[in-house]
């Protein structure tokens, strides 16, 4: 392997087509404006190093990058590219990963709008990211406690698992299929609308209108706080563990809640039932049924 130490480059793809190496203590920077540093590269270890040019991997193979820095410079920093792990670094660029797979995360800080989409098999632990689109139309992501803020995250996203995790993001998880939400505080507006086959289990989910127009919806144990017009048009099977303000047109499937503030029932296609199920003071549980 060939390793390069306590260099700066700002040379137009000053790695191009490279094999075997190891780029330690770098910079990736200066007057020349270089883009493409590592493009169409193979094997390639990058420690603690710091990019402020564009496009710096495009078209890798088998990726190593730690203890690094991005800047909001560093544009479009991953894309094309697969076999990917990425530790301890700070990815701050516009449109940071597009388009790669098998990728690995774990450790990072993430302000890039627009991260992540077209990505394939993902993996991402222990970071913490802002983004709007946030991981668009990708498939195969498996999250554990990872913290994200923005907007319109998880659309049109596929079989993928979510653990721990803390998202604070309106419009996530529109057009999602084949997903498991777990353990997770989920809060924004709209959430999961146009979903099919979601489930969260034990999770809390925050805010106005969420789960409407869902196929194959399913809650376990979950609490809903401050969630009005819930459940619009949506195929479901719920358990929530906590009153909600209002439940408006469920179409098929069962809801159980210990309260609701209003069932909202204005369309005569709407045939879901809500079950509101209390326990007495000897703790026998105690239902009623409200349906269409």
């Amino acid at each position: 392997m060939k390793v390069i130490v306590n260099q700066t480059f700002d040379a137009e793809r000053a790695f191009y087509g490279s094999k075997d190496i190891m780029v330690k203590d770098c910079s990736f920077d200066g007057p020349a404006d270089g883009e493409s540093a590592f493009k169409e590269c193979t094997d390639v270890t990058v420690e603690h190093s710091f990019f402020n040019l564009r496009y710096p991997f495009w078209h890798d193979r088998r990726l190593r990058i730690n203890g690094s820095e991005m800047t909001q410079l560093c544009r479009a920093a991953l894309w094309y590219s697969e076999d990917i792990a990425i530790t301890d670094s700070k990815l701050h660029g516009i449109k940071a990963l597009r388009e790669c797979s098998k990728v690995t995360m774990c450790g990072c800080d993430i302000v890039s709008p627009e991260f992540g989409w077209s990505v394939h098999n993902i993996e991402m632990k222990d970071c913490t990211a802002e983004s709007e689109y946030f991981m668009l139309r990708s498939s195969c992501l498996h999250f554990q406690n990872v913290r994200m803020k923005g907007k319109y995250s998880f659309q049109y996203i596929e079989d993928s698992v979510f653990e721990n995790c803390v998202f604070d993001t309106k419009d996530a998880f529109w057009h999602a299929k084949n997903v498991v939400v777990r353990n997770s505080i989920v809060k924004g507006e709209y959430l999961a609308w146009y979903c099919e086959n979601v489930t969260f289990e034990n999770c809390k989910i925050i805010g106005t209108q969420p789960l409407c127009y869902c196929k194959g919806l399913k809650l376990v144990n979950c609490q809903m706080i401050d969630t009005d017009l819930a459940f619009e048009r949506s195929e479901v099977e719920a358990v929530v563990t906590t009153p909600v303000l209002s439940i408006k047109n469920p179409y098929a499937g069962h809801i159980v809640v210990p309260a609701v503030g209003e069932i909202i029932r204005d369309d005569p296609q709407a045939k879901g039932e809500v079950v509101i199920q209390t326990k007495s003071a000897e703790s026998t549980p105690a239902c009623s049924c409200v349906c269409a």
